[in-house]
């Protein structure tokens, strides 16, 4: 048992264990946060629906433009200082909601908190490429996926129990978990971008300059940005529109929430690594073709389920979806990537995120507001197909040839 052990741990990079362990314990505080913060401002407000929208969309969309150029700016200063900037700001923001008390201040540290994942999300993913070989990308990914849903399975319950306590003590508490994640970054994880790795003797400048962007190089990279919006928008539903959805349906919604997150996140624990791995040989456009159709049925079941064993039947398909979908689709970025842009392209895609995250809290709002949850769902499930259709044909044409060559070396 204890070589077993051992071998696990000696499988990956030492930064992969800092990464995973200042994950797990970043997002179960980011998740006893994360859904119930429409519904605490939708309480501070008033009952308004389209206010507390804007400001948790406010977030990613003000990320967005700090994203794009986020990821290069790793690729020239380094992985370390934008991910300890990244955690600064995070926690900074989360002392900011216990003095909040107007909606301009909620409006602030949306924005700041925006700029903080911006600077995160393509720093650390390229930390991984730097460091893990082609053939396990996909593995490790999904080991990330396990470390942030740690995070789903234990937070939403303790958030459910904090909120109903104390809500400053919530972000308080999310405060001290970012300061321990940057203390471990600041004195164990080791700086992995090319340049400043000694990678300079395989071709690749001792200065990385600045990447300038092309339409006519990156045409892939920005379409497969473009395709993965629908899936942004699902995630996104299920952080604002959907709990006021529930709430329509369901008297004790907040405990069906809670209860339903922790369930995804336990099936995450249980089953990402296995299915990683069995899925890690299986051709990308297959695997994300796939979870595409997944998430067409979820939105469905989100939109339509009025019994609680129909929604968690549904948050079953959507755990497999994103479990196949998210270490892939990574998988299949890192393979895009040339060594010295790897932190560009993945900030290129995180804009996917951001605006998926930005807008789709509004244009739900608005679409709740016209139509009802079973409107909002329905037209998610005809955008997941159409998406997917094409993501197919865009990953097969363009980056099987690509895994094929790198499964040939």
């Amino acid at each position: 048992m204890m070589n077993k052990i051992m071998n696990m741990f000696g499988r990956y990079d030492s930064g992969i264990w800092i990464r995973v362990l200042g994950s797990a314990l970043t997002t179960i505080t980011g998740f006893m946060i994360r859904p119930f913060l429409v519904l605490y401002l939708f309480d501070r407000m008033e009952g308004s629906i389209i206010l507390p929208m804007i400001i948790v969309g406010l977030q990613p969309l003000c990320g967005l433009i700090v994203n794009w150029f986020g990821g290069g700016w790793s690729d020239r200063y380094g992985r370390k200082p934008l991910i300890l900037s990244a955690l600064l700001l995070q926690m900074l923001c989360m002392v900011g909601y216990v003095f909040a008390d107007e909606v301009w201040h909620y409006a602030v540290i949306s924005i700041v908190n925006g700029i903080g994942f911006a600077l995160y999300m393509p720093a650390a993913n390229a930390q991984i490429t730097d460091v893990v070989p082609e053939e396990q990308r996909a593995e490790v990914f999904a080991l990330m996926h396990t470390a942030f849903n740690v995070g789903a399975a234990v937070g939403p319950v303790l958030g459910l129990v904090m909120f109903g306590w104390n809500p400053s003590a919530v972000f308080l508490i999310s405060a001290v978990s970012f300061i321990v994640y940057g203390l471990l970054v600041w004195f164990k994880l080791p700086e992995s971008a090319p340049f400043k790795t000694g990678v300079a003797a395989a071709g690749l400048p001792r200065k990385q300059e600045k990447t300038r962007f092309s339409w006519a190089s990156h045409k892939l990279l920005l379409m497969i940005t473009l395709l993965s919006l629908p899936v942004g928008l699902l995630y996104a539903q299920v952080e604002s529109t959907f709990p006021l959805h529930l709430q329509t349906n369901f008297e004790n919604f907040r405990t069906v929430l809670a209860s339903i997150l922790t369930f995804n996140g336990i099936i995450v624990i249980a089953l990402q690594i296995w299915i990683a791995r069995r899925t890690e040989e299986m051709p990308s456009h297959t695997v994300i073709g796939g979870s595409y159709i997944l998430f067409a049925i979820v939105s469905i079941g989100y939109g339509y389920s009025s019994i609680v064993i129909a929604l968690f039947v549904t948050e079953f398909i959507f755990t497999i979806g994103e479990m196949i979908y998210g270490p892939h689709i990574q998988k299949v970025v890192s393979l895009m990537a040339p060594a010295d842009q790897r932190g560009f392209y993945f900030s290129v895609y995180g804009t996917s995120q951001m605006l998926s995250r930005g807008l789709g809290p509004i244009l739900g709002g608005l679409l709740l507001n016209w139509g009802g949850g079973e409107a909002l769902f329905t037209v998610l499930a005809v955008l997941m197909l159409v998406a997917g259709h094409f993501m197919y044909r865009a990953i097969r044409k363009s980056v099987t040839h690509t895994e094929q060559v790198l499964g040939g070396r």
